[in-house]
């Protein structure tokens, strides 16, 4: 039903309140459906269950870089310091980091 409603608004001359009306559905549904058919495939939701999940292209060398390291900046007045950690010494960097700030 929702591709045939698609369709009749793609009509010449139809109006998406006319249409809905006539399928007696709401034309906010039909003006959402409309958009979500204008999105690209790589944006379109995904519903698994009751949850609803967007993908997203991720860049693999920003997800190699952040769990390859462990990157802490601390910052005073003018003064910027970075300091990165392996994440397979984590438990020393909470040590460190701990004692730093007591």
């Amino acid at each position: 039903m929702k591709a045939e409603i698609l369709d009749a608004c793609a009509e010449p001359g139809a109006s998406v309140a006319g249409v809905a009306l006539s399928y007696g559905v709401n034309a906010n549904l039909v003006h959402r459906w409309r958009r979500e058919a204008k999105r690209p495939l790589s944006l379109q939701p995904v519903r698994r269950g009751t949850a609803e999940f967007v993908a997203l292209p991720v860049a693999a060398a920003a997800t190699e870089r952040s769990a390859a390291e462990i990157r802490i900046e601390l910052r005073r007045g003018a003064c910027a310091v970075t300091v990165a950690w392996p994440t397979s010494a984590a438990a020393e960097c909470a040590v460190w980091l701990r004692d730093l700030v007591r």
